[in-house]
């Protein structure tokens, strides 16, 4: 054999044995890379359950906040008819005991 043909078989051999390594090293990167995005993905998930779960807590509070204050204006209105129709007393003065 001579030696072009022996330097391009060495060279040929070094680059496959290069290639294999590399693509090896590749896919161990990406399987890692992989196992974190899941992992990644499982927090963002989490999170995003937790951001709802604060989203719903908030609206039914607003929801609440709405009852209570449509109570108060009803009590407030009733008031109002009740002091329209009756005649009230601050407890002041000379009323019959």
């Amino acid at each position: 054999m001579s030696r072009a043909s022996k330097l391009t078989l060495a060279g040929t051999s070094l680059g496959a044995i290069g290639i294999v390594v590399l693509v090896h090293y590749q896919q161990q990167s990406e399987k890692a890379l992989k196992s974190e995005s899941s992992a990644t993905c499982l927090l963002l998930a989490y999170g995003l359950q937790a951001m709802h779960a604060g989203v719903v807590r908030d609206i039914e509070q607003q929801r609440i906040k709405k009852e209570r204050q449509a109570d108060f204006e009803m009590q407030r209105a009733l008031e109002e008819e009740y002091r329209k129709v009756q005649k009230v007393h601050d407890g002041e003065g000379g009323g019959s005991p």
